[in-house]
Parts: structure tokens; sequence; C-alpha cells
């Protein structure tokens, strides 16, 4: 790690409904409507796809709180310059029509997304507190302990020239 000191701080409340505004529309009748399709949707492909592809699916549910938790580290002040351009990065990769694996390919096409944005997330915790993504988060169980799942399940599964060439292209940004 470098000499620069990161310095944090706690967002005002009022700054936060800002963020959030920006970010997400928190109406709950519309979250409680997200919620309620991500269960029948993780119901439906673990009875299509067996045990394998539920465990699969249950990571890619994850994709859709990753890019709100980055989007909102965006534009989090607590979140230093250097690290925004990864998130930047990141999100690019995300919105991008190319991917290392296409995203036309039923399930496995998401798989390189959630890796790139899980390690570039993992990155940005180097150089800043785990309250500052935790103070972001909004999706299920805890945000550190969903990273670690996803990390060890793709050094368990997945081929060591994918992990690499995903590692390479996030150390280009």
């Amino acid at each position: 790690m470098n000499d620069e000191v990161l310095e944090t701080r706690e967002i005002p409340v009022e700054e936060q409904d800002s963020i959030n505004d920006r970010i997400i529309d928190m109406d709950r009748n519309k979250l409680q409507f997200y919620e309620n399709l991500r269960k029948k949707a993780k119901g439906w492909t673990r009875e299509k796809t067996g045990k394998l592809g539920g465990k699969v699916a249950e990571y890619l549910f994850l994709l859709p709180d990753f890019f709100v938790l980055v989007t909102r580290l965006a534009v989090d002040k607590r979140v230093p310059a250097k690290q925004k351009l990864l998130v930047t990065g990141v999100i690019a990769y995300l919105i991008m029509p190319f991917d290392i694996i296409p995203d036309f390919i039923p399930i496995i096409g998401y798989v390189d997304d959630l890796v790139l944005v899980v390690l570039g997330l993992n990155l940005i915790l180097n150089e800043v507190d785990p309250k500052v993504l935790r103070d972001n988060w909004s999706g299920e169980g805890d945000v550190l302990g969903q990273l670690q799942k996803v990390t060890a399940a793709a050094d368990k599964f997945l081929d060591r020239n994918l992990m690499q060439r995903i590692r390479r292209w996030l150390h280009k940004i």
C-alpha cells in the first residue's frame, strides 16, 4: 500500500438519501416487486437447472446488487479518485456489448461480469474502509461475505486461463 493516508467520514443521512435517489429508486413497493421477482426467478432456475445450476444462478443473482454497489461507490465522496477510476472501469466493462465470455450464452455468459466486479471490489477494499462498501450495499447478506463466497467459487470452478484474462483486463484499468 502507498504512503497516502486514507480519510473516511460518515455520510450524513441527507447526503445518503441524495445518493440513493440518484442511483436507485428507493420506492418500497418497487423494491418489494423486485424482491418477489428475484425469489420467483431463483426458484424457477433451481427447479429447471438442478442443484449446480441453482448454485451458479444464486451467485449470478448478486450481479445486479454489485452493479448498484459500484455505481454508488462512483459517487461516494469517501472513495478516493484513484479507486473511482477503477469503479468506472468496472462499470464500463459491465455495460460493454463485448465480454470475455459473450453474454448471449445462457447463465455462463454473465460469469465473467460477476467475477470481474468482485475482483474489482476486492482491489477497492485494499484502499477503502470496508464500512464504505457496507454503507452502500443493499443486497442480500453481508457484502464482504458475498465477495468472499464468489471469489472462492471462482477460484475453485473457473478455468485458470479465464481467471488470468479477467485479472489482466482488470489490471489494465
